[in-house]
């Protein structure tokens, strides 16, 4: 209570104001005494040391930079052929400005180098280089006399070339005997560049295999300009030492210092600058300190800070700051004598008003600043005091003071839980908008909603297909119950709304029950079964459905007691809280909605994928399981490259499930393009077959003759009396001959590996006899037919036509550009669709097909290319057609059909040619080919990668993760599986 005496406030406010005055002014004397001169030095040593590990930083990063790439070169393969990396060289030379030049020494004083003129004057005279020169090339062969150079633009475009006399021995530079007495990098001290002048050192490392020296000179004048950059005092230094404590590279402020500029690569103890010449004899300069060093003919007091570093061994280097500790504190000295003054003036004021205050008045209004600094950070956590003071004011602010704090303690603790529920409202919908797993995300339902309503407990029920209400997932870690509970009675059809979650799911309303064992509309006895054998008493129940934008519901969340926030109890769930309870089932039901329809989305699409992989494998006999295996075989090949850890397959991955689906669906639809090859083409077994085997058709012919000579027989004996022996005799002969040619004409018509001329002319000869054809062959034709016979003289029956023949109607034109023409791609177009000319295609060289049938085969992978480039792929499907169009690309950039390089394709592209090769190596249900063992394959495989048909890191891998052996137990008949040794390929 208030004392019975009470004065104004207004009376008190000067007094109250001095003595407050008093206490800061006290305070602040006693802090500036205390501590001026301690900040004078901590301020100077953290400044330097800042600007001393910044240095020291720029230096090893210039350094470690070098150190990368010469680690780079000499752990590359492609190192082992020096002449062949020139072009990278340059390329590195190109992006850094430090790199004055990169090279190759060899045994035998051979030497590759790339330097980087940049039309530096100096270089372009030393190199006798034309004015546009940006980059030299230098090439010495082992033993050679003369040095071959080439001089390249900005552009990289040869400007111009030249021999010169060889008088440089890369075997007796110090850089290349260090780099061959040690498997580690070695640098060189700093030195001087002859060409230019500037200062610079060389880093060099020998190959693995001891064959050349890797070798890169850097420059150092950037540390130079970097130490000039550095924000020091008005009088300070700052200098780079080597190993040897010699000057790389320094800046001197102000005029204290003698001398001017300091000449690189000089000693410190040879400088005639005496505050310098001094630090030598100091012994180690690291760390930060204060020291006496001479200066105009007196000692003073120096801040010196010195950073060691070394890059690695050979490679120490030192920066030293300096200043003189005046640098920093005069101008703390002038603010300090200010200060003194102002705060005795104030004091000889403000003293002797201060203590006229009262003790009491100063205690009211502590108590009054320490409720409202409470107040104002909102913080309720203890009760506010009440002021005792004689001041009506002080008291009158006590009283609202408690009154507005109770009042806005309830408002804030209910706009925070609101906060606090709209925000976790807010980041489930985030979160459930980019959850992507139906596990994850059914356990972000239930878990947002347990900490929204904070209840004990929750569980997730989801509606099945049977319609019934399925258990899917609760906040308890035991077991969930196999028990569904029916929406309908399954004879008679009628609604059974007798328990609480089946009449949620049936109304579409939600269900709030305050006490389980005092509800009577629902029957609860499973629920206060699970009770008693749980543990966890279920006393307030909230049941909410889960309902999506069509209205139907496809589950139910159901939260088992709420709990007070501030005791723990159980109590009922607020009304305030449902509302956002169900604004997030409202939520997790249109994004469970979702997660349904991309999945059934995505199962139907890879139905469809498999579906369309099938027809074409039972399309053709010959290519039976082919688009069922690739994939299988192209999925553990790139599970084995994503484990790998090193070279060059180390940084390959597939981050997530959607890049694994991407290129499942790419080497599922490699071979979609078959769809329109004719299976005539595809299953040609031999050369006269078409939609049927036409040698049936020549031998009828064959047929014809010797009818034709067995009549010839009779006509002699019978019409022109020759002898019947004579007669017997021609027969005789001609029927061998014809027998003989047919047979001949039958076995050409197999087809083989190779066609000798000399079997070719005797197709030619053989199809110079003739018969009579007395049937009009016009009679019985397609329109097709028709066409392309349209413009043939027709001639009068009987017509004397040969054995054998290429008529002009077997050519079936292209009335079409081709697709890869459209599209610019290097594939040679036969001129005709098709050429049935029976000479044609028994004088085939190699197998059964002409040049047009084999292209109409390749030409499958066009028609996958621009199928799967027409469909609307969403993006993380784009790389589809990418997958499935380049298995027939090799890494020489001879493929088909884009002839892509080997820069051009990708891990997963150059895993599908590996894939695709391998499968039909090995596989067993080709009716044309015996089946081959596993040796045998990856013998034939090791072909195609010696001559880079196929990507050698792949090929390595294949076999060194034993991914072919596990492809060979699943797929390979045992009769196929033996022993490989996979030594003999590797490498």
């Amino acid at each position: 209570m208030p004392g019975r005496f009470q004065l104004r406030f207004q009376y008190w406010v000067l007094a109250a104001l001095f003595v407050i005055i008093l206490a800061l002014t006290a305070g602040f004397l006693f802090t500036v005494f205390g501590r001026f001169q301690s900040m004078i030095e901590e301020n100077a040593r953290e400044r330097f040391s800042l600007v001393a590990e910044h240095s020291i930083a720029a230096t090893t990063m210039l350094i470690d930079e070098a150190v990368r790439i010469v680690g780079s070169r000499t752990g590359d393969a492609r190192s082992l052929a020096p002449a062949e990396m020139l072009p990278e060289l340059v390329g590195s030379l190109a992006v850094s400005s430090d790199i004055y030049g990169q090279y190759f020494g060899l045994p035998g004083n051979g030497f590759v180098q790339a330097i980087a003129v940049r039309g530096d004057p100096r270089l372009l005279a030393a190199l006798q280089a034309p004015a546009a020169t940006w980059f030299a090339l230098r090439r010495i062969a082992p033993g050679g006399v003369q040095a071959h150079w080439q001089f390249l633009d900005r552009n990289r475009r040869l400007l111009a070339e030249r021999l010169a006399d060889n008088d440089y021995r890369a075997t007796e530079r110090p850089w290349f005997t260090a780099a061959m007495a040690t498997p580690e990098s070695v640098a060189t001290a700093p030195y001087r560049f002859a060409s230019t002048g500037e200062l610079g050192l060389t880093l060099a490392q020998a190959l693995p295999d001891g064959s050349a020296v890797f070798g890169l000179d850097i420059k150092l004048s950037r540390l130079r300009d970097f130490l000039a950059a550095q924000p020091l005092s008005e009088n300070a230094a700052i200098l780079l030492l080597d190993g040897d404590r010699r000057i790389i590279a320094g800046s001197l402020r102000g005029s204290l210092y003698q001398g001017g500029e300091i000449a690189a690569l000089s000693r410190l103890d040879q400088l005639a600058e005496p505050t310098l010449q001094a630090l030598a004899g100091r012994g180690d300069l690291s760390g930060a300190k204060l020291v006496e060093l001479p200066q105009a003919g007196e000692l003073r007091n120096f801040v010196v800070v010195g950073k060691l570093t070394e890059a690695f061994a050979g490679a120490r280097f030192t920066v030293v700051a300096l200043a003189p500790a005046s640098d920093f504190s005069a101008p703390i000295e002038r603010a300090r004598s200010d200060v003194m003054a102002v705060s005795l003036a104030l004091m000889v004021i403000l003293v002797p008003l201060a203590l006229l205050g009262s003790r009491r008045v100063v205690q009211a209004l502590a108590v009054l600043a320490r409720n409202s600094e409470r107040l104002k950070r909102l913080d309720f956590t203890t009760e506010p005091q009440r002021p005792q003071s004689v001041l009506y004011e002080i008291n009158a602010l006590g009283e609202a003071q408690l009154v507005m704090q109770q009042s806005i303690r309830e408002r804030t603790e209910a706009l925070d839980l609101a906060q606090q529920k709209l925000r976790s409202l807010v980041g489930s919908g985030l979160m459930m908008s980019r959850e992507k797993d139906r596990n994850a995300l059914l356990r972000h339902i239930l878990n947002s909603a347990q900490e929204i309503s904070h209840c004990a407990a929750a569980t997730l029920f989801l509606k099945t297909e049977h319609d019934t209400l399925r258990f899917a997932l609760r906040t308890a870690s035991d077991d969930l119950q196999d028990f569904e509970v029916p929406l309908h009675d399954p004879v008679s059809g009628a609604p059974m709304s007798g328990y609480v979650s089946s009449y949620v799911a049936l109304n579409n309303t939600t269900v709030i029950i305050d006490d389980v064992y005092r509800e009577t509309r629902f029957d609860l006895s499973g629920t206060m079964r699970f009770s008693e054998q749980t543990g966890l008493r279920t006393v307030s129940m909230l049941t909410i459905p889960l309902s999506p934008r069509t209205g139907e519901v496809i589950g139910v969340l159901q939260l088992m007691n709420a709990l007070d926030p501030r005791s723990g109890e159980i109590v009922p769930f607020a009304p305030e809280i449902v509302s956002f309870v169900e604004a997030l089932a409202a939520q997790s039901a249109v994004t469970l909605e979702n997660v349904n329809l991309l999945e059934a989305q995505k199962e139907l699409m890879d139905s469809l994928i498999r579906l369309i992989a099938g027809a074409i494998d039972a399309k053709s006999a010959y290519t039976g399981g082919h688009c069922e295996r690739v994939p299988q075989l192209a999925m553990m090949l790139a599970e084995a490259a994503c484990a790998v850890d090193s070279g060059p397959l180390a940084d390959f991955r597939f981050a997530s499930e959607e890049e694994w689906r991407e290129f499942r669906i790419g080497a599922w639809l490699h071979d979609c393009g078959k769809v329109t090859t004719p299976e005539y083409v595809v299953d040609k077994a031999t050369k006269l077959e078409t939609i049927y085997n036409r040698i049936h058709e020549v031998r009828t012919r064959f047929e014809v003759l010797l009818r034709d000579a067995e009549i010839e027989r009779l006509q002699a004996i019978h019409e022109r009396g020759v002898a019947p022996a004579e007669a017997d005799a021609a027969l005789a002969a001609r029927r061998a001959q014809l027998l003989d040619d047919f047979a001949f004409v039958a076995e050409a018509n197999i087809g083989g590996e190779f066609m000798a001329p000399e079997k070719i002319e005797r197709i030619r000869r053989i199809a110079g006899e003739t018969w009579w054809r007395n049937f009009d062959d016009r009679l019985g034709l397609s329109q097709d037919e028709q066409r392309r016979r349209s413009g043939e003289a027709e001639n009068p029956l009987p017509v004397r036509e040969n054995l054998l023949a290429d008529k002009s109607w077997h050519v079936v034109p292209r009335e079409a550009d081709n697709p890869a023409l459209q599209h610019g791609w290097s594939m040679t177009v036969p001129e005709n669709l098709y050429n049935f000319g029976e000479v044609y295609n028994l004088g085939i060289g190699r197998g059964t097909l002409t040049e047009e049938e084999r292209f109409k085969i390749n030409e499958h992978i066009i028609q996958t290319i621009l199928m799967l480039e027409q469909l609307p792929l969403p993006k993380s499907l784009r790389r589809v057609p990418e997958y499935a169009g380049t298995h027939h690309e090799t890494m020489t950039g001879s493929g088909y059909p884009r002839r892509l390089s080997a820069e051009q394709l990708s891990i997963p592209s150059r895993i599908m040619a590996v894939a695709d090769i391998f499968e039909a190596l090995t596989a067993s249900d080709r009716p044309y080919k015996p089946m081959k063992t596993l040796s045998e394959s990856i013998r034939i495989l090791s072909f195609f990668k010696k001559d880079r048909h196929i990507d050698p890191v792949i090929f390595d891998l294949f076999l060194s993760s034993g991914v072919y052996r596990a492809y060979a137990e699943r797929f390979l008949k045992p009769e196929q599986i033996d022993e490989v040794d996979i030594a003999a390929y590797l490498g």
